[in-house]
């Protein structure tokens, strides 16, 4: 049942996509102040999360296996590895096809035109390791995992509009936009699937310290590479902030009526 309740969760983030992609093609197009908003509370939450649940998670897990001086050593090393792997993943997507990558409006859109379906394969990547952050935490901490499925789930819209819009304008169907859009999401579910296929047997504790330093690594990497730049981009840069702040906000009362 716990496995069924994290996969059901990580599903949840990944088809979220398919939110974005029905904003994507039934409106012309999504307002500015309508995406800062979005992204900045996202990355509000993920950001609060990472820092004040996950990393000392992965430093109380490796704290036990260790012993406290080295397992706090593994699980800043751990947080550091998380940002360099995605890192990696950032870099060997092409930049024209990035949607991590911040381009000039009319140099995106005519690079997304031409490449849409690549575009919903690249935004799948960048979902693959959410989904098996959202199915550990699924795993091991309610109180870590609806949060962060939340937050997922949040910032998945976003990627949906930015597939669907570009897939619509490319084919001339809104159809073929939205359904491209909610396949990418698909990514995370199959993030969790190998997560549980691979490296669930050898889940212990220092394994989900590993895990869970990485994750947090991940999780603000994302927030710092891709939410926030893209928020500000929008121009709506206090609306951007306050999005932050109230994402944090939102994401302390939630862990403080957990406890």
């Amino acid at each position: 049942m716990e496995v069924l309740f994290a996969f059901g969760l990580t599903l949840f983030a990944g088809l979220s996509t398919g939110i974005g992609g029905a904003i994507g093609v039934a409106t012309k197009r999504s307002t500015d102040r309508f995406l800062a908003a979005t992204l900045g509370f996202s990355a509000g939450v993920m950001l609060y999360v990472s820092f004040m649940e996950i990393l000392p998670k992965a430093t109380e897990e490796l704290g036990a296996a260790l012993g406290e001086v080295p397992g706090n050593w593994a699980a800043v090393a751990c947080f550091f590895a998380g940002i360099l792997l995605i890192a990696v993943i950032d870099r060997l997507v092409p930049t024209a096809i990035n949607p991590h990558e911040r381009q000039g409006v009319e140099q995106r859109k005519r690079a997304m035109k031409q490449m849409g379906v690549l575009t919903a394969i690249a935004i799948g990547i960048h979902n693959f390791p959410e989904g098996f952050a959202t199915f550990l935490a699924g795993l091991t901490d309610l109180s870590i995992a609806l949060p962060v499925a939340v937050a997922i789930a949040i910032h998945n819209i976003p990627e949906g509009i930015a597939v669907a819009v570009p897939m619509r304008e490319a084919t001339g169907s809104r159809k073929a936009g939205f359904w491209w859009a909610f396949i990418s999401g698909l990514a995370e579910p199959a993030g969790a699937l190998v997560g549980y296929l691979i490296l669930l047997p050898f889940l212990g504790p220092v394994a989900l310290g590993v895990a869970f330093g990485m994750v947090a690594g991940i999780m603000v990497f994302i927030c710092l590479d891709e939410l926030l730049p893209t928020a500000v981009a929008t121009g709506k840069h206090h609306t951007a902030i306050y999005g932050l702040i109230g994402g944090m906000a939102v994401m302390a009362l939630s862990l403080l009526l957990f406890l």
